[in-house]
């Protein structure tokens, strides 16, 4: 797939978006995964632009994902919120993946909370449980930043040491705290999809270390870092991956798991939202 002219396309997406929002100047970017888009519909004086409105950006055609940015007011924060995200199931490639994410740093925004409906590996977690993100296994076997294009947006070369960013991680622990929310921390595994794993296959990820597991989140998160966005991120475990306790991962609807919890994630990352600097 022929790479993305990210240096010449980025500054018209982003000079159609200045527009398109207006006075708002976003500083708090959020990524809301399959079910959890209702966080986007508390954004208030909202701005609504299609994903397909923006140039050079791809439509999203996954399942309950909307497929919009919706920037405004949430909890005395500016913030830009993605309802839906693009996959590599779809058909797009890495770098248009993370075009909204580099989009996104381009118009300002400094901190990006990625958020996902997850399976769980570790057989302590069941689903409705939340899981903070420490750190990922990326088994997608792409990356956003191969290629020449991303060299011309910063270093070639990063760290991806801790990729979620410690004192955001405290500042969400103190919160679920305070709310009574349980959350969960642990190892997020990224594959491409849309096949759901294999039995074998997740028992060698949970030897790895692996607590969860879904078809999103890491490319985004790599371009995230690549140009010094701080990352927290955040999931839903809707369902136990594929053998965990002998169960198939279809048994549980995850809609219907996060609509049942749709209240305290839209509680949590309010006020995650609300506390951050």
């Amino acid at each position: 797939m022929e790479e993305m002219k990210l240096a010449e396309w980025l500054p018209g997406s982003a000079a159609m978006l200045k527009e398109a929002l207006g006075q708002r100047q976003p500083k708090i970017g959020i990524i809301l995964g399959s079910g959890l888009g209702p966080v986007a519909d508390q954004v208030e004086d909202a701005a609504i632009i299609p994903f397909e409105d923006v140039p050079h950006m791809k439509a999203s055609t996954a399942t309950s994902h909307a497929g919009r940015f919706v920037a405004g007011f949430h909890s005395g924060k500016q913030v830009m919120a993605m309802q839906g995200r693009l996959h590599g199931y779809e058909g797009n490639s890495s770098q248009q993946i993370a075009y909204p994410v580099w989009l996104m740093h381009e118009l300002g925004v400094e901190v990006l909370i990625v958020t996902n409906a997850v399976g769980s590996i570790n057989e302590s977690y069941r689903p409705g449980d939340f899981c903070l993100m420490r750190d990922h296994i990326n088994f997608t076997g792409r990356n956003p930043v191969m290629g020449l294009e991303p060299d011309k947006l910063a270093d070639r070369f990063f760290t991806m040491h801790e990729p979620y960013d410690a004192e955001l991680r405290n500042l969400a622990r103190a919160t679920a705290l305070d709310l009574k929310i349980p959350l969960h921390e642990g190892v997020y595994l990224g594959l491409s999809g849309p096949s759901f794993e294999t039995a074998a296959e997740i028992r060698a990820f949970g030897i790895w270390g692996a607590d969860t597991v879904a078809m999103s989140v890491c490319e985004e998160v790599i371009a995230a870092r690549h140009v010094g966005m701080r990352v927290l991120g955040l999931s839903l475990v809707v369902n136990k991956a594929c053998g965990v306790g002998g169960t198939n991962p279809l048994e549980d609807d995850p809609l219907a798991v996060a609509k049942a919890r749709e209240g305290d994630f839209c509680r949590l990352i309010g006020n995650i939202v609300g506390r951050m600097p």
